[in-house]
């Protein structure tokens, strides 16, 4: 039995490992998408079954509870050829095989001890593109994944420690930026280089015995407070439902359902109401699906520690064929998309049994935007990014305004920084009033985004949502505001017939694309709301006059003072 403070210090220094291995990737990639927004992870896996030991806690979460499965088919593939060697590395971004999207590329290092595997260490970072039809790789109108972009499966990159060149050229020529798929690569592999050197550190100092009884230990322990958190809540089955706008290829409405039972210290996540799989690319894998049950469940039980026995206690079924579990070759591009719906089930469940630990749903949507060309020198530009929008009200308080999608912990990418990298212009990036949903905390406000470009002509593709289903409230609260993205060209301003998603807008320079993002769902009855929290909201520009009157029943005047209405 491990001592509590030996337990507490190793806790500590394995995250570390994991949280430097963050730093050294997003201080050394290429690509504004890893360096600044942080869309990578890193993290500890078990040597047998690949189930997450420790994550770093800057990389986005959904990807290192995807990464379990994308290990374990390295293990797979590992004992099937029999040639498993210290200083192999494996890469693929196979996404029906512990992936997410095409975009996003796996490192999968196993890491030796005196001639036996101790643990993997495993490297994800979203490379800017990975070629198919659409620059950036967010193909709305994908209908397989060879639309999307190149499928490498779990091939060696190091073969004990020597780089196959072969394998690097055969990436980079599959890349319309080969310079920042190479930076990104080497970024990786940087990183899995020092989570293998801090490793043996930590070892010598400790002894490889005391750090794999504390791993072990912290399992146990994060699948007993799981446990005990489920036998807390009522016993009973809580249902919820919400949609997705199209699939890019036909405009009718996708459910994600969930039907969630609570019985004594196990919970059942049933998703067989869901959706059959689609043409278009809202599909998603098994495993994404059930990382992004981790990432929502993780949200609502904070305190518990983020391994993978918080996923012991819990059952997530989902029938092959479902929105939720498809296999090759279904597109699955805009997985983000989907997996934002699948938290948001998530949470309005819970809100029905435990309302005290939910808040209302973000925004729901990274809105996916990319702007492509040719500089005057005939050199390759795509400026992929993805955007903001507010967080749901909570039990202690309104939703953040303007935040990052609760799949993970990345940032926005400054404007300053696009600017810089593209031939683009913000001509506007503000909150947007009155789109945070009413409530007695109000959901956070969304953004008004507008881009002008600068070059002579560029290429425009959309992968958005909540264009249609405004993110909704819990516990009385109201919806947050409909996402709603425009573009201009010489006859005017236009919409997309779908709404959220469209490819192949062409624009001019001195045309501008505009996109006002979801706020977040409201927490509680707006009619419960202090009103002098309203006149601030006015004051603040947050929420105008008419709103404050419609929505919450309060008469601001303009020396902000306020009236109940009648």
């Amino acid at each position: 039995m491990i001592d509590p403070v030996t337990l507490a210090v190793l806790k500590g220094r394995l995250e570390q490992i994991a949280d430097e291995m963050d730093a050294t990737l997003f201080r050394s990639a290429f690509n504004p998408i890893i360096a600044e927004a942080h869309d990578a992870a890193h993290g500890l896996y078990h040597a047998e079954t690949g189930d997450t030991l420790v994550q770093g806690k800057s990389g986005l979460p959904i990807f290192v509870g995807a990464m379990s499965f994308a290990v374990k088919a390295v293990i797979d593939k590992a004992a099937r050829d029999g040639d498993l060697a210290d200083g192999d590395v494996y890469i693929f971004n196979d996404p029906y095989d512990g992936g997410t999207h095409l975009s996003d590329f796996r490192l999968v290092r196993p890491y030796f001890r005196d001639g036996r595997v101790f643990c993997y260490l495993a490297s994800v970072g979203h490379w800017h593109d990975v070629g198919g039809n659409v620059p950036g790789n967010y193909n709305p109108v994908a209908t397989e994944c060879f639309q999307e972009g190149m499928l490498i499966p779990p091939v060696k990159l190091f073969v004990k420690g020597e780089l196959r060149q072969d394998v690097v050229d055969i990436l980079k020529a599959n890349s319309r930026l080969p310079g920042s798929l190479y930076g990104d690569l080497n970024g990786q592999i940087n990183a899995l280089d020092l989570g293998a050197r801090r490793m043996t550190a930590l070892l010598d100092e400790y002894g490889d015995g005391t750090v794999a009884d504390a791993l072990s230990e912290l399992r146990v322990r994060a699948a007993r407070l799981m446990a005990a958190n489920i036998a807390d809540l009522p016993d009973g089955t809580y249902s919820a439902e919400d949609y997705l706008d199209n699939d890019g290829i036909k405009d009718e409405p996708l459910k994600i359902a969930l039907d969630l039972t609570v019985e004594g210290d196990r919970m059942v996540l049933d998703f067989s109401r869901t959706s059959p799989a689609c043409a278009g690319p809202v599909n998603i894998a098994l495993s994404t699906a059930v990382a992004s049950v981790y990432v929502a469940i993780k949200h609502v039980f904070t305190e518990v520690p983020a391994n993978a026995g918080v996923l012991e206690p819990v059952e997530t079924i989902i029938p092959e064929g479902s929105l939720l579990h498809v296999r090759a070759p279904k597109p699955v591009g805009g997985y983000t998309e989907t997996i934002l719906r699948v938290i948001d089930v998530v949470f309005c469940a819970i809100a029905k049994v435990a309302p005290e630990r939910v808040n209302g749903c973000a925004y729901g949507t990274i809105n996916a935007l990319s702007l492509a060309g040719h500089r005057k020198d005939g050199s390759r530009w795509v400026m992929f990014s993805f955007f903001g929008g507010g967080h749901g009200g909570h039990p202690e308080g309104d939703g953040l305004n303007h935040g990052n999608a609760p799949i993970s912990t990345a940032t926005i990418p400054p404007a300053e920084i696009l600017e810089a990298a593209y031939p683009v212009m913000f001509t506007q990036w503000a909150l947007r009033p009155d789109s945070g949903g009413p409530g007695r905390h109000r959901g956070g406000l969304g953004a008004i985004y507008e881009i002008e470009l600068l070059e002579e002509q560029a290429d425009v593709f959309l992968f958005g949502e909540r264009g249609k289903f405004a993110p909704p409230g819990v516990v009385g609260g109201a919806a947050g505001a409909l996402n709603v993205f425009t573009y201009e060209q010489e006859d005017g301003e236009h919409r997309p017939p779908q709404v959220s998603k469209m490819v192949g807008i062409k624009i001019k320079k001195g045309q501008r694309v505009h996109l006002e993002t979801p706020g977040g769902g409201g927490y509680g009855p707006p009619s419960e709301r202090d009103p002098a929290a309203v006149a601030k909201d006015v004051a603040r520009g947050y929420v105008s006059r008419e709103a404050a009157a419609s929505d919450y029943g309060v008469l601001v005047d303009r020396v902000r003072s306020q009236i109940p209405a009648e």
